[in-house]
């Protein structure tokens, strides 16, 4: 299925691992140009920009200026924009010990930094008459958990800003939807200094046992791959959605039951 990105431009935050790579592969795939953003590169990452598709911008996305250093790398044109930075930190302590500093980094990097590249971004497609603008949430959007309820509130407030969004600018050509993932198997759950090693750690238990614990809710009884999240993101980027906005997609394995 051609899925209409040849020669698409592409910008793409959080890009040097897990679902941001991803991403940035699969949009790769399908013949656009990514303009990939993160503070530092992986070996990954750069072995796509010497392919000549990927242009790597080494960026601070958590600053007010970062977003649009990243946005201006595309040269004015922008036809797709995948907001994928956050990052996620166990407050295994409770409510009470989650500090004024921990909630607006929390906020700053999983809301602020969406909603600032979002801006520079959006001129480019309103001129274009066109653009399709993707964000990776969360299923703790809508799945509260005191674990992680800083990054909670933030994913739930950026798909609530997605969906007003998308009620401004969808007569104008633009869409604006999400993809909220359950567990994905990444560094930022799986790996050193990731959720299942902080919550084992304070817990007593092995990385590999939190790990079972998190998708044993499941139906599919596993972690969802990056990969699975980038093809549903491509998808959404991709002109067979044209007339999909203001709405996002679960890719959990069934961890949420409700309707």
């Amino acid at each position: 299925m051609d899925l209409e990105l040849g020669g698409a431009v592409a910008v793409v935050t959080g890009a040097s691992r897990g679902i941001g790579l991803a991403v940035t592969r699969a949009l790769v795939a399908e013949g656009a140009h990514v303009v990939a953003g993160a503070r530092r590169t992986s070996a990954e990452l750069t072995a796509l920009a010497d392919t000549g598709a990927v242009d790597m911008v080494p960026v601070d996305l958590a600053t007010p200026d970062g977003p649009a250093t990243l946005v201006d790398a595309a040269g004015g044109r922008v036809d797709v924009l995948v907001n994928n930075v956050g990052a996620v930190h166990p407050r295994l302590g409770g409510f009470l010990e989650v500090t004024d500093e921990q909630w607006i980094d929390s906020l700053t990097l999983t809301l602020l930094a969406a909603v600032r590249t979002t801006r520079a971004a959006l001129p480019s497609m309103l001129a274009a008459g066109r653009g399709a603008i993707v964000n990776i949430g969360s299923v703790n959007a809508s799945l509260p958990d005191p674990a992680v309820i800083d990054y909670g509130a933030g994913k739930a407030a950026l798909n609530n800003v997605a969906k007003a969004l998308s009620k401004e600018v969808g007569p104008r050509g633009v869409r604006v939807t999400w993809v909220d993932p359950g567990p994905v198997a990444t560094d930022l759950w799986l790996g050193t200094g990731g959720v299942a090693d902080t919550v084992g750690s304070a817990s007593g238990q092995s990385p590999d046992d939190v790990a079972s614990a998190a998708v044993a809710g499941t139906a599919t009884g596993r972690f969802t791959r990056p990969e699975e999240v980038a093809a549903l993101v491509v998808l959404l980027a991709s002109g067979r959605a044209g007339n999909v906005t203001g709405t996002g997609i679960t890719v959990d394995g069934g961890l949420i039951s409700t309707l």
